[in-house]
């Protein structure tokens, strides 16, 4: 017989993707067809696309008989300094040096780890919130580093808890993951929290990755939420050992185009070009023409974040007559706490699927056991993405849902 393929021994260290658990639970639900399903489940934006947008695709499309360069083009990349500085007050950020766009903070995310960890070195950690983003885990097992679960605190509106981490744990991590607006829980990092977080990175030398996708959704246009290099500025530091991401597929509903960027710190930036160069993830040609467009304007961005007020001022009193929830900081999600109705999250989003043909996903999916508990367990997560009348009709299914079970 021929010999088996030798594969990556990590990969059988990945835990299956928070959908794919979702979708076992419900198989063998089947829920009512006399009503249409909803889907707060997923996080993938359904508003219309900007028309600036797909015109600018249609007026690139000749580019696609060249390859694109790894590093962008130059338009790209000074529409994103461009947009950086305008957003979070920066004096200065350089196109050339500190901006590099990428095919989605997803991808991203995971290459990242691949560059700035030495899983070499014996005990190397990879620190990230919990619950999180399942990337997070994912690129720290396959660079070869344990990943450390820095649980969230619902007493601090569920940010981390960066002091309960021991300081021989800090000693042997090489890269932090924070997410501000945090998915799933919304929470926003403070100045005073990236003050304690850049003097631990002084002392251990760990880099920093501060996903911020969700930065272009909140509720009051006079706060806008921090950001890590906006943080770093304010704080009069410069942005070593720190790089933010973030992407359109939220900000501009584009999440097909696959676009985002990283930046900060020039010298990890070079090394992550290196690296991406022979990863060959550079961004078709047509989506940076079009990318230089959604970053060029606010209008759109404005009106996107307009519905989700809408969604979230009407949704919110409706869920909190029947669940423990309240609005997040940021994000397009709500964090409900399940433990008033007696079932736990994934009892909870089964039987709304099976009852009102409703999909939420439970929290517990979203995070992993650590430190003697799983944070997201007992919470559901829901994407409010759809319409406005797709997400009140719903929060009623949802209501009518809970106050069946307390009869």
């Amino acid at each position: 017989m021929p010999a088996e393929p030798h594969v990556n021994p990590l990969l059988d260290r990945l835990q299956p993707y928070p959908f794919e658990k979702l979708r076992a639970l419900l198989k063998d639900a089947i829920p009512s067809a006399e009503r249409p399903h909803i889907s707060f489940g997923i996080g993938e934006p359904k508003h219309a696309t900007p028309e600036l947008i797909r015109e600018a695709v249609v007026a690139s499309l000749d580019t696609l008989a060249s390859y694109p360069a790894t590093l962008g083009s130059n338009a790209l990349r000074e529409a994103i300094a461009h947009w950086a500085m305008r957003r979070y007050g920066l004096p200065t950020l350089d196109p050339a040096t500190q901006v590099l766009p990428v095919s989605g903070s997803r991808e991203a995310l995971f290459a990242l780890a691949q560059t700035v960890v030495d899983g070499t070195r014996p005990g190397a950690v990879v620190l990230c919130p919990n619950p999180f983003y399942q990337i997070y885990e994912g690129a720290a097992l396959l660079a070869g580093a344990e990943p450390y679960f820095v649980n969230s605190d619902p007493a601090r509106n569920f940010a981390c808890d960066y002091a309960a981490v021991p300081e021989d744990v800090w000693a042997r991590t090489q890269l932090l993951y924070v997410c501000s607006p945090g998915n799933p829980t919304g929470a926003v990092l403070t100045l005073d929290d990236w003050r304690e977080l850049f003097a631990l990175s002084d002392r251990h030398g760990f880099v920093i990755a501060s996903d911020e996708c969700y930065s272009e959704i909140y509720f009051d246009e006079a706060k806008p939420p921090l950001g890590g290099l906006e943080a770093a500025h304010r704080l009069g530091r410069g942005f070593e050992r720190l790089v933010m991401l973030s992407s359109l597929s939220k900000r501009s509903n584009v999440p097909g185009m696959r676009s985002g960027f990283v930046a900060g710190d020039a010298a990890l930036l070079k090394r992550f070009l290196l690296y991406r160069t022979y990863h060959g993830a550079a961004m078709s040609p047509v989506y940076q023409a079009a990318s230089v467009a959604a970053w060029s304007d606010e209008a759109h961005v404005r009106e996107n974040r307009a519905k989700y007020v809408q969604k979230f001022s009407l949704v919110t009193p409706m869920l909190a007559d029947v669940l423990d929830v309240r609005l997040p900081d940021a994000a397009f999600y709500l964090w409900a706490d399940v433990s008033r109705t007696g079932l736990t999250d994934t009892e909870f989003a089964q039987r709304l699927y099976a009852d009102y043909n409703v999909t939420v996903l439970p929290g517990s999916y979203l995070a992993r056991t650590a430190h003697g508990t799983n944070p997201g367990r007992n919470f559901v997560r829901l994407a409010l993405v759809a319409d406005v009348n797709e997400c009140v009709e719903g929060a009623k299914r949802i209501v009518d849902f809970c106050r069946g079970l307390a009869r």
